[in-house]
């Protein structure tokens, strides 16, 4: 058994384990240990760097929903060189399987998307992909690094061009475009008065909108006329 397996392993709770298997469906029961973040998080933080750590992050896949959480999290932590890292987040991208490690990487991630210039066309490039979870990775970190003035017309554009039928997906890009109409309305709500997203994108980016306290009331009952059937 590896080191930081063994870790997992030893601090472990069964009452999480239990409410982390309804939070993550995707994931078959076997596979979730129960280790709470802020341990994940400490676990991360002792091995990053080390050559413990190293060879865990080469050791894909894991068994473990939560040795995924812990690389994630140790990813977020990592000190290598840009193109260096992001060669560790394409390795670890196919072996995603539920949003919470999804989303958890993109969270953890600032040091990484501190170059969000540079890392723009990998992001694009994620969207591109056959992969549920890369594909999210792609909407969550345009959620959470890209919506800007510089970005904001790029992003519209990127939008309408996603196009599934897999929930994960569409509640990522449904989230992007709500948090989207929150800090750039304006240049937001062409996509919704043109009717030019899916429907249940729309509806969902409404919703999500609307449920923001930065949305004035005003907006709320505007945007809540382009809803469809």
């Amino acid at each position: 058994m590896n080191i930081i397996l063994d870790e997992i392993i030893k601090n472990s709770d069964n009452a999480y384990k239990a409410f982390q298997e309804k939070l993550i469906p995707t994931v078959c029961k076997d596979n979730v240990i129960g280790l709470r973040a802020p341990l994940a998080h400490k676990i991360a933080k002792k091995y990053a760097g080390t050559s413990e750590g190293e060879s865990f992050l080469a050791s894909l896949p894991h068994k473990y929903y939560d040795e995924n959480i812990v690389h994630a999290f140790m990813l977020g932590r990592s000190k290598h060189p840009q193109d260096k890292t992001r060669g560790l987040i394409i390795d670890f991208l196919p072996y995603i399987d539920n949003w919470a490690v999804c989303d958890g990487l993109v969270a953890h991630s600032k040091h990484f998307f501190k170059n969000k210039d540079e890392e723009f066309p990998f992001v694009l490039s994620c969207l591109e992909s056959d992969k549920v979870y890369t594909v999210r990775f792609g909407l969550v970190a345009l959620l959470n690094y890209y919506i800007t003035d510089e970005y904001i017309d790029k992003l519209t554009k990127i939008v309408t061009s996603v196009k599934s039928e897999e929930y994960y997906i569409n509640m990522a890009l449904a989230w992007l475009i709500s948090f989207m109409l929150i800090k750039e309305y304006e240049k937001t709500l062409p996509l919704i008065e043109t009717a030019v997203l899916d429907t249940w994108v729309n509806n969902k980016s409404i919703q999500k909108a609307c449920e923001s306290y930065q949305i004035s009331s005003e907006q709320k009952t505007y945007l809540k006329r382009f809803k469809r059937k």
